[in-house]
Parts: C-alpha cells; structure tokens; sequence
C-alpha cells in the first residue's frame, strides 16, 4: 500500500515536470492520468499535493535561473545587477493581471470550467492558434531578442494572455509564449519569461493553498508529498532543458498538433467512458 501510494506520487510528478513547462497543459494531462493513476486520499489533501508538486516545479526554475534572477550576486556588475532588477519589474508588471483575476475569480473559473470538456477544447484552440501563429511568424524570429528589448507595456500585455491560462487546459506556459510571440518576441525570450511569471504566482499560490489546508499531515502523506515534488523537481530540470535546446532549431507546431491529437484524444476517451 504506502509503496504503491508512492509510485504513484513518482509518477504523478514525472507527468507534472514534463507538462509544467511544456505548453501542452498539465492540467489537461492530470486530468487523464487520474483516470488511471488516484492517490488514496481525501480531496483536500489531492488539491494539496498538486500545489505541492507545481512547487517542486517551480524549484527546478529558481536552480536553473539562479545567476540570471539574483540581484544581489557578488559577481554581478552595478550595471548587471540594475538589468537583473528590471527583469523582475517587467515579471511582476506581467504577473499583475492574472494575480488579480485569479485571486477574484480562481475558485469561480475551476468550478464552472475544471471539466474534460473544456479541457479539451482548450487543448484544441491552443493547439490550432500555435500552428497558425507559426505559419504566420514563418522566417520571422520575432524583434524582441533580449530582456533590455522587452518594453514595460508588452510585458503587461503578455500578462494579460496568462489571464486565459486561468481557464483549464489552457497551459501556462502555452498562452504567455503564444502571446509573447504574437507581441513579437523570440522563441526563447517567450519561454524563458514565461518560466519567470510562473515563479512569483505558483509561490503565491502554494503559500495560499497551504495556509488553507494546514501543515498537519501523516508520515504517509509527508512521503508521497516529497517523493511528488522530488520528482517534479528533477524532472522539470530536464524538461526546461529540452524545451530551450529544442526551439533553437524548431518551432512550437508539433505541440500545436499534440494538443489537437491530446484534446481530441480526452473528447473520445471520456465520451465513451460516459
């Protein structure tokens, strides 16, 4: 039994540290390893350990980021550690709109729209728009290449794409990239500011959720909370790897054609199974 609630949590993570930060949506992908895979747990602590697992995501990124996201490294100029401070007023500038619609309206979004259906359409939309928006930047690798190029005002504006990643199956990842290259930026310089609005919202995020559930658990539920974000955490290194070696050479449309396969995959799967 506690071996097996463990794999489970391994597994879980592996799914969450791919899906995290590729823009295919984790949510989506959740959804159907739980058909499957389910902790034996109560629904409060399920919700807990998907915080908890997102956490040990968002770890992997402060690791790989470290250097690039310290102001305060000794081995930084005066002028680098003032670059290294408008990168986070542009995150947090990015941050605001789905900071405060999500703490309005979070509840109200996963209640109304956390169903297959929406998923999966999502999934789909997303998908074609990725493709579409690739055919159309064809040989165009956008304007903005750096950070110092990145205005305060597409900031905002790709913050305003996040909003939609509210909405499940949607992707985190996939709508600010999908937004930061509709506003003109790099292939690389949409990923890796995607990445960074994630921190300060999934830290928010974790820290309301266990406020809210508490800091009493078992010794089972320690273990699977650990092994879960452990591995997320691991698995996320490699996953942020691979995204940014591939886009060097690729664009985003085989995940455009995942999600449509993926989306319509859930639409059959669960309409049968009803």
């Amino acid at each position: 039994m506690f071996f097996v609630e463990l794999l489970k949590a391994v597994f879980l993570g592996i799914v969450e540290g791919i899906t995290e930060w590729l823009p295919i949506s984790s949510t989506g992908h959740l959804i159907l390893v739980e058909e499957f895979i389910r902790l034996k747990a109560s629904a409060a602590f399920k919700e807990m350990f998907t915080v908890v697992i997102q956490l040990g995501a968002i770890l992997a990124v402060v690791l790989l980021y470290f250097r690039k996201l310290n102001p305060f490294a000794a081995t930084k100029t005066a002028k680098e550690k003032e670059a290294t401070w408008r990168i986070w007023f542009k995150v947090m500038v990015g941050v605001l709109p789905a900071g405060v619609v999500g703490i309005l309206f979070d509840d109200w979004l996963n209640q109304h729209f956390y169903n297959y259906w929406t998923v999966a359409l999502m999934l789909i939309l997303y998908g074609v728009l990725f493709i579409l928006v690739e055919n159309r930047n064809k040989g165009n690798e956008g304007k903005i290449k750096s950070f110092e190029a990145l205005s305060y005002g597409t900031a905002f504006q790709i913050g305003l794409f996040q909003v939609l990643s509210l909405i499940p199956g949607t992707s985190r990842s996939g709508a600010t990239i999908l937004g930061a290259m509709i506003l003109g930026t790099s292939r690389s310089i949409a990923a890796e500011y995607s990445f960074f609005l994630t921190i300060p919202v999934m830290f928010g995020a974790s820290f309301l959720k266990m406020l809210k559930f508490g800091f009493q658990f078992s010794g089972l539920e320690m273990a699977i909370l650990f092994a879960g974000m452990i591995t997320a955490f691991v698995v996320s290194l490699v996953a942020i790897r691979f995204l940014l070696t591939y886009i060097k050479k690729n664009d985003f449309k085989a995940f455009g054609w995942y999600r449509i396969l993926l989306g319509l995959f859930l639409i059959g799967y669960f309409a049968l199974a009803r």
